[in-house]
């Protein structure tokens, strides 16, 4: 009789992640990526958000500006930063990589139109895993994604 009642009690829903879906994954196990995505295009930030939240990481914002980037990075557990080079401001998302890298230990990838080698060679500083050439496609931008975590082994 008891086993009858367990079976017919409500269970509580929680989300079961795949293993696709925690590379990369924040400081507890099966919590999905934080990344921060810095763009001032709001079509391609929108993109940008849906392909990466449908492959399971959790978008902790979507900023235009190298300062609101920093602030927003400062007050979430950002894992990653997705970074346009191009950003409104007087500041560009080479600067913002860099001081979030010196000053938190964030890292980035550049998803942008502009990567010349003297935009690259400034870009070194901020240690970035890697350069998305604008247009690029959702499967290359969560592969891009995916792979940075990965190489960091998951930490925060």
């Amino acid at each position: 009789m008891d086993s009858v009642r367990w079976a017919i009690e409500p269970v509580k829903p929680r989300a079961v992640y795949s293993s696709d879906d925690t590379i990369g994954a924040g400081t507890r196990p099966g919590e999905p990526a934080r990344v921060l995505i810095v763009e001032d295009d709001y079509l391609v930030a929108s993109e940008t958000e849906l392909a990466l939240s449908e492959a399971g990481f959790t978008i902790v914002g979507i900023v235009s500006t190298a300062a609101e980037a920093i602030e927003k990075a400062a007050a979430e557990q950002v894992a990653l930063v997705v970074m346009d080079v191009r950003l409104s401001g007087d500041r560009d998302g080479v600067d913002a990589a860099i001081e979030l890298f010196q000053r938190l230990g964030i890292r980035s990838i550049f998803a942008s139109a502009y990567s010349s080698a003297d935009i690259r060679k400034r870009a070194e500083e901020a240690m970035p895993f890697g350069w998305l050439q604008k247009p690029y496609s959702k499967a290359s931008l969560v592969t891009a994604v995916r792979a940075a975590l990965d190489s960091r082994g998951g930490k925060h």
